[in-house]
């Protein structure tokens, strides 16, 4: 019987795979990716050994200001870690493939949860810059997604069942948490635009008519990966700003990262809930 061939798909993720475990033997539990203002998360990591994307096989280096562009590996909130400290985006010219790279070759080096982090535009009047949402659901609105070419089954199904795609048990997990610690927490569906201009009015007017309530410019791509490989998904948004056309203020990366940067505090105290409770280590 011969064994089938290894598709390009696979063998970019064992390629990064293997350049990492050159590094570290670690077998992370719980996968990270940080967004604008949770990249502090990464300097609290006990054992760390980080890895700039440049020095991984065909991962690009970061390019986004607030994106450093390292895979940290090591200990944090107790639990064997692989976090991401800034990701890479469609909008800087990568194919969905190449973005959602480094989240595969998490799943990969051993996370069975994925949880992803990112800055988003509110678009309820109920949310505030700096509150924070925990993701129930998702549009993938880029025109991309990460499953388009020949599927390797080794690595998930052709046709992967999305119902669940954000684990409703680390949802709860994140609302319990919130509840427990005082702090305003939305559930909402995230919206990926392609970027890297912002929405016009008419667009924001049209995500919340199809039913989205937090628009960004990642995450949703990364999250059809995780779970195309069979990792348990949960993602954080934290609001920075009323998209346009909501509020008076021009939008700007500047202010965006300033508001991150103030919501930190929470979002790292709903992180670690999830990260704890979605650790194989910890049950």
């Amino acid at each position: 019987m011969t064994t089938p061939p290894v598709s390009a798909l696979r063998t970019r993720v064992e390629d990064v795979v293997r350049a990492v475990r050159k590094r570290s033997k670690r077998v992370p539990s719980v996968g990270i990716v940080l967004g604008s203002g949770l990249g502090g998360v990464a300097d609290e990591i006990g054992q760390a050994v980080s890895i700039p994307f440049g020095e991984l096989p065909g991962v690009p280096a970061a390019t986004v200001p607030g994106h450093e562009g390292r895979l940290v590996l090591g200990r944090w909130a107790g639990v064997s870690v692989a976090v991401l400290r800034g990701r890479v985006h469609l909008y800087e010219g990568h194919s969905a493939q190449t973005a959602v790279l480094l989240v595969r070759a998490l799943v990969a080096l051993g996370a069975r949860t994925i949880v992803l982090t990112n800055a988003a535009g509110g678009l309820r009047p109920v949310m505030e810059p700096g509150d924070v949402a925990v993701i129930v659901d998702h549009l993938n609105m880029t025109g991309h997604s990460p499953l388009v070419g020949p599927n390797d089954e080794k690595v998930g199904p052709r046709f992967p069942d999305m119902t669940d795609v954000w684990t409703p048990r680390l949802v709860e997990v994140a609302a319990r948490a919130a509840a427990k610690a005082g702090i305003r927490l939305h559930r909402g569906v995230y919206a990926q635009m392609l970027g890297p201009s912002y929405e016009t009015p008419a667009e924001v007017r049209a995500l919340q008519a199809i039913g989205a309530d937090l628009v960004g410019m990642s995450t949703a791509i990364e999250a059809i990966a995780a779970r195309h490989a069979g990792a348990r998904v949960a993602g954080l948004s934290c609001v920075t700003n009323l998209a346009a056309g909501l509020s008076g203020t021009p939008l700007g990366h500047a202010e965006v990262q300033q508001m991150a940067d103030r919501a930190a505090k929470n979002m790292r105290v709903l992180l670690r809930a999830i990260v704890t409770e979605g650790s194989e280590e910890t049950g």
